[in-house]
């Protein structure tokens, strides 16, 4: 029987995470690395991923940090490739990487808007998964997606992000069918209200953040490293046997 404790031990693990310089993403690199794993960390600016790889090594780590735009398919493909270059497998993919550039309704979205939304949420982790496959195929592997409460419940003024949250939803369980034989297993993560800079309009003013905590039976906000605790479940042995399935941490929002 599988305990816990092989939650706690990725080593010889490598995981690739996208838009890792600061929030989220920058917490899930820090948390697998501390339970062994080799991360390969990504952002847009060289300087700020560098940042958080100087953290992981200062701890004891190993980290390469790779600069590039994730929505980007030549950087897709190039990222699989550096990260095998460097480590010789991937083992877990994150695709957290997100773009939400405009606040309003569905009908006022431009066309420019629509289309970076889209590319970087959806079409990213579809690229990212396609080339990761061969290697993930070779020994089994993980693929997280980092969704959002509002790809199950829009969210005012942010109608095409949650269209997109949704397709990436679908896309989970596409891929966690049709790569179940391969051993690859396939789920998101759909974070509620959590204190990010992504967040930060809602937190910051306190009149509309008591609107917010009012739709979430838990009364708070999560924290980055609530979701990186479930970001090292899902990438252990531990969840071996879970696949498809879409993991709400949003503090009862959705009930």
């Amino acid at each position: 029987m599988k305990s816990a404790s092989v939650m706690k031990d990725l080593k010889n693990k490598v995981a690739l995470i996208t838009g890792a310089s600061k929030g989220i993403g920058e917490a899930i690199a820090l948390t697998l690395a501390a339970h062994g794993a080799k991360v390969v960390i990504n952002s847009r600016k060289q300087e700020e991923i560098d940042k958080v790889a100087n953290l992981v090594r200062d701890a004891g780590g190993e980290c390469l940090a790779l600069a590039g735009n994730a929505g980007d398919v030549a950087t897709c493909k190039s990222l699989i490739d550096q990260t095998v270059s460097a480590f010789g497998r991937l083992d877990i993919l994150v695709n957290n990487a997100a773009a939400n550039p405009v606040f309003g309704s569905a009908v006022e979205t431009p066309e420019w808007a629509y289309d970076k939304i889209m590319t970087v949420n959806v079409k990213a982790p579809f690229e990212l998964c396609k080339y990761a496959y061969p290697e993930l195929k070779k020994r089994g592997g993980s693929v997280i997606n980092l969704s959002s409460i509002a790809g199950d419940t829009p969210d005012p003024g942010l109608g095409i992000y949650s269209v997109s949250k949704a397709a990436l939803n679908m896309l989970t369980k596409v891929l966690a069918k049709e790569w179940a034989p391969d051993n690859i297993r396939v789920n998101a993560i759909c974070p509620g209200l959590i204190k990010t800079k992504f967040s930060q309009a809602i937190w910051q003013d306190e009149a509309m953040l008591k609107r917010f905590l009012k739709q979430v039976p838990m009364g708070r906000m999560g924290t980055v490293e609530e979701i990186a605790a479930l970001a090292l479940f899902l990438s252990s042995d531990v969840s071996g046997y879970c696949t498809g399935t879409l993991f709400y941490a949003d503090g009862g929002t959705v009930i």
